[in-house]
């Protein structure tokens, strides 16, 4: 993204009347049916250009870089008049990132850029030491790519920086999907550091940048329940929450996952550091089923299943599996045990979730009480104005024979 002064004026792209009061309020994207198609037609723009958002009454609202085949076909990257987007910008909104990782991370093992909640739309970046692992989302972010990488290594000039730009959103935005590596070869693995273990979570292979950093605060917080129990971890892809209960003194822990590769992943961390983990490979609905057949029990069990609701129109399905799920989990709990259910689901509101873990409860003969509740990590920080980002809830809840 070279200067804007290099170029000639930014294009304009005109809202309906009274359509401006949400982006006033702080939102980000603009919608397609917002857009004065009559005046600014969305066939005229490029996908990736940067725009200039202007009120029906000709006000500024902002930056924005469109993409005119999507439903969101622009997102704001700037207010001010006076700084069009631009490698000084993308080299600002950096160091503000970091330097907020700085004060919550002893090491540099975290989210650097979560899109939305980092004024960067459409980009994701996370550091694995001197590794970045990042995440184009949008037509625009895809477009400033050579700009971003500029600006990250003049922020925290890391050895290597991967773009990993495989995720099912970039369909959205008529975007291809490669790895590709800036620096080097994709290395088939990352280190990750968590909890006082090392992991090495695959990343050419892996799920999304192959480490899910938003759940960091609530693998903390479980450590004081396991000293001592017998924990079984669902979903649990390379074992960041039974490896972590295994060195916080659990006496059992049972991982499964349907990958394999996951799976392999967590007997060399266990083996790593002395742990004594059990990994069972295969659909989390059948090895539940299959192991309450065995009449396995356990003191601790942790549901963390990637998303069972994308869009509006899965809630009903979602909702089920959901319900499915927990109470799957819950009859594998011994009296007393500690049930951590968690979704990723921005369509499953937490109070949903929290009624439904009731439900499955009742089923299962138990009495619920909610102990302690969390999102996602300070480094997933939380845009106001974008419900959107705030997704994660993970809920801690003893269940009691009744």
């Amino acid at each position: 993204m070279s200067s804007p002064a290099d170029h000639a004026p930014l294009p304009e792209l005109r809202l309906k009347p009274r359509e401006e009061r949400r982006i006033e309020g702080g939102h980000l994207w603009v919608f397609s049916n917002e857009v004065d198609t009559a005046r600014t037609p969305l066939p005229a723009f490029r996908a990736g250009q940067t725009v200039r958002v202007v009120s029906a009454r000709d006000r500024f609202l902002g930056y924005a870089s469109v993409n005119p085949q999507a439903l969101i076909c622009a997102r704001i990257l700037g207010r001010d008049p006076a700084q069009p987007p631009s490698l000084a910008l993308l080299v600002q909104r950096l160091q503000l990132a970091l330097a907020l990782r700085e004060r919550l991370f002893p090491r540099p093992f975290y989210r650097l850029v979560h899109g939305e909640g980092d004024g960067l739309p459409g980009l994701v970046l996370d550091r694995y030491d001197d590794i970045i692992v990042g995440q184009a989302g949008t037509a625009g972010m895809e477009a400033m790519k050579a700009d971003v990488v500029a600006a990250v290594r003049r922020v925290v000039a890391p050895r290597l920086f991967v773009w990993k730009n495989d995720s099912a959103a970039r369909e959205l935005e008529g975007l291809p999907a490669y790895v590709e590596a800036d620096g080097g070869e994709v290395p088939a693995s990352v280190l990750v550091e968590e909890n006082g273990i090392s992991f090495r979570a695959p990343l050419a292979a892996g799920q999304k940048t192959g480490w899910f950093f938003d759940q960091a605060a609530n693998r903390r917080a479980l450590l004081k329940y396991v000293p001592g129990a017998r924990v079984l971890d669902v979903f649990s892809y390379v074992g960041a929450w039974g490896l972590a209960a295994s060195k916080a003194g659990a006496s059992e822990v049972t991982c499964v996952d349907a990958s394999a590769t996951a799976l392999t992943a967590i007997g060399q961390t266990a083996a790593a550091h002395g742990l004594d983990v059990r990994s069972m490979k295969g659909d989390a609905f059948d090895a539940l089923a299959e192991l309450q057949r065995s009449g396995a029990r356990y003191d601790v069990v942790i549901l963390d299943p990637p998303a069972f609701i994308k869009r509006r129109k899965q809630i009903p399905r979602g909702e089920a599996a959901y319900r499915r799920l927990n109470q799957l989990g819950l009859q594998l709990l011994a009296p007393d045990g500690i049930l951590v259910s968690c979704s990723c689901s921005y369509h499953l509101a937490a109070d949903n979730l929290l009624a439904l873990l009731q439900k499955a409860a009742r089923h299962s003969g138990r009495f619920l009480q909610l102990l302690e509740s969390g999102g996602q990590s300070p480094d997933h920080p939380v845009h106001p104005a974008i419900p959107e980002t705030r997704y994660l809830k993970t809920f801690f809840c003893r269940a009691v024979q009744e």
